[in-house]
């Protein structure tokens, strides 16, 4: 038995510039970063190796290829997982180090996140606990499904119970209002591509309900209003994000074309009757 077992980071990232040096300086204590990044154009890589991390360019075809190659890199027993909007903090990371230390510990753990956004930590809206994906886990104990774009599947490779960690880390969901609206707009184009795939079906009324749905689930059942303005705002992206996802599906299967528009000369005719 190991008793001080090697962690890996890996992070996700797309021209993450502002966000990237922050994310690598709240895992420093890791034995190794990798940034997989999909060729960033704003100088991200370069800002991470700078600081030391290893970076390997994975061309964009979804996030499930995108986190199955990150991991692939990966050298070390054990996994982090941090996306370029989140933070480690002391208290994970020294949750983290004793959990991998433990000689009986599970393979695989979920990370809870605290979300601030608006100036103010969301505690309602579904954003805390925030569990996603086991975030800490042994290499080769989890993999996602190559085809997913977005919201990407994944299967544990374990027969032991995933474990949960108590301390959690820090996301930084969105940058500001517009950042909110991009959001929406990217991921409901990924998520229609995979409600495709999927052989979904939908119609303009789908979507307006799906809409009004999840606004109210996230608004009213996940408790949003009590997160004040924040609250709406999030729950107005989700039903933006939402949507648009099933109007986009229903894009997809109409292909609508416009209307042919022929040559159009003057008419002789009628030239000729106006000079008569």
């Amino acid at each position: 038995m190991n008793n001080n077992p090697k962690i890996s980071v890996y992070i996700l990232a797309y021209n993450e510039a502002e966000k990237i040096r922050s994310a690598i300086n709240s895992v420093l204590w890791a034995d190794e970063i990798i940034l997989a990044d999909s060729f960033s154009q704003d100088g991200t890589a370069a800002i991470a190796e700078e600081m030391g991390a290893r970076v390997v360019q994975i061309k964009f075809t979804g996030f499930g290829d995108l986190r199955n190659r990150g991991m692939a890199a990966c050298s070390h027993e054990w996994i982090f997982s941090l996306d370029a909007d989140e933070r480690c903090t002391p208290e994970a990371r020294d949750e983290i180090l004793a959990t991998v230390r433990r000689p009986e510990t599970a393979d695989a753990y979920y990370i809870p996140r605290r979300n601030f956004f608006m100036g103010r930590w969301i505690k309602h809206s579904g954003f805390y606990p925030d569990y996603r994906q086991p975030q800490l886990f042994k290499k080769g104990t989890l993999d996602f499904k190559n085809d997913d774009p977005v919201h990407e599947e994944y299967t544990i490779r374990s027969d032991k119970p995933v474990g949960y960690l108590k301390c959690p880390i820090w996301q930084f969901p969105y940058k500001n209002l517009e950042e909110v609206a991009h959001k929406a707009n990217k991921y409901s184009t990924l998520g229609a591509e995979k409600l495709q795939m999927r052989g979904r079906k939908a119609t303009m009324f789908t979507a307006l309900s799906r809409g009004c749905w999840s606004f109210f689930h996230m608004y009213i059942l996940k408790k949003g209003i009590l997160d004040g303005w924040p609250g709406v705002v999030i729950a107005a992206g989700n039903f933006q994000g939402t949507f648009y996802k099933y109007a986009k599906l229903v894009e997809l299967q109409a292909d609508w074309q416009p209307p042919e528009s022929p040559p159009l000369h003057r008419d002789k005719t009628s030239e000729a009757q106006a000079r008569n």
